[in-house]
């Protein structure tokens, strides 16, 4: 027998780093590219309608969105408001529905329009079969604009390794090679916060209520901060063994609430309990090559229309230019009013068995 594989929802002309999931409308966004060199390979930002046909999850490609000589290799979502990590800098993206023309008119204009969004004529066909998915012909269409862009780090080779908002999405944290946290706000991209964390890169952080931040970086720190005071820290090997020649870690991470997905540097692709961490989902090798960003649809606006007959949905991408879907089908579990009355049921029963053995016993 084969290797089981998971269905490839989407394959983008050029290597994937990073996705989300817009939860209000099941909007899949994904991003990558081949950066500055001249190899032809092609950078930008795909938005994916996601929707169910013949009880089967699918995308089509609702937009490209062309980064022109930069990769995104990092996303985060607040509404419409897309911030992506492009080299040293964070660009800010708005995305607005807007309705798709069919009449001359559009024709007329379209002809004479500049940039990514382009008439779908022959080519856009040609280019969307390449990318292994089909742009809707009909009904909504996106409008990307670029917003604010600033440069987020100043190492000696500088790149901005992660992006997030804070809980009301007026704040914007980034880190990246130089070891630095940078907050900024939103939309004007004006910094309100600047502070070391970590000797050497930032891998990840997260925004929490109070002025409090998460930090982890390549020098086997995780770190809670309040504002720019180190409240604790924890080091990953202060409590293990000593490391092996070639060290191995999880490339990303998404957790649902209930779920953690994880993808390793090897392709491999698993969906564990959240509190009690037992794995229910593994796929080795899924990839075969980095996984570089997991996310899992939303369980709140269209997500679980799109869910359909399971309980989670975890999306995955890597540098083969595929998006992977991995299922969760819905486990069986008993009603807790059936455990109730199976508890009375065996009370009653036991009671019954006590007065026939000891006559008398009530």
């Amino acid at each position: 027998m084969g290797r089981r594989r998971a269905p490839e929802l989407y394959r983008a002309p050029f290597p994937l780093y990073a996705l989300r999931v817009e939860p209000s409308t099941g909007l899949l966004i994904t991003a990558g590219g081949g950066g500055a060199a001249k190899t032809g390979i092609k950078n930008g930002v795909h938005f994916l309608q996601l929707e169910q046909i013949g009880g089967a999850l699918s995308a089509s490609l609702l937009h490209s969105h062309d980064t022109v000589t930069r990769a995104t290799m990092n996303l985060a979502l607040a509404g419409n408001i897309l911030a992506a990590g492009q080299d040293a800098s964070c660009q800010l993206l708005q995305f607005k529905p807007q309705e798709h023309e069919t009449s001359d008119k559009q024709d007329n204009a379209g002809s004479q329009e500049q940039g990514p969004r382009q008439r779908k004529g022959a080519g856009a066909a040609a280019e969307t079969q390449e990318a292994g998915a089909s742009i809707q012909g009909e009904g909504v269409e996106l409008n990307v604009e670029n917003l604010q862009s600033v440069q987020t780090d100043f190492g000696s080779d500088p790149l901005q390794k992660t992006v997030c908002f804070n809980h009301d999405n007026t704040l914007l944290a980034t880190g990246g090679t130089d070891g630095f946290v940078r907050v900024w706000q939103v939309p004007s991209l004006e910094k309100v916060l600047e502070f070391k964390a970590h000797d050497g890169e930032i891998e990840d952080l997260t925004l929490g209520p109070d002025d409090k931040m998460v930090t982890a970086g390549w020098d086997f720190k995780a770190c809670v901060w309040q504002r720019d005071q180190l409240v604790t820290g924890l080091r990953w090997d202060e409590n293990l063994p000593p490391l092996p020649d070639t060290p191995y870690r999880y490339q990303a991470c998404s957790e649902s609430g209930t779920f953690l997905g994880l993808g390793t540097v090897t392709g491999s692709v698993a969906i564990y309990i959240s509190f009690s961490l037992q794995r229910l989902y593994y796929l080795r090798e899924a990839h075969g090559i980095v996984v570089t960003d997991v996310a899992f649809m939303p369980e709140q606006g269209r997500g679980r229309e799109l869910l359909g007959a399971h309980e989670a949905a975890l999306f995955s991408v890597a540098v083969d230019s595929r998006c992977q879907l991995h299922l969760l089908p819905i486990r069986r579990s008993v009603p807790v009013w059936l455990l109730l009355l199976l508890c009375a049921g065996l009370i009653i029963l036991a009671i019954l068995l006590l007065q026939t053995a000891f006559p008398g016993f009530l």
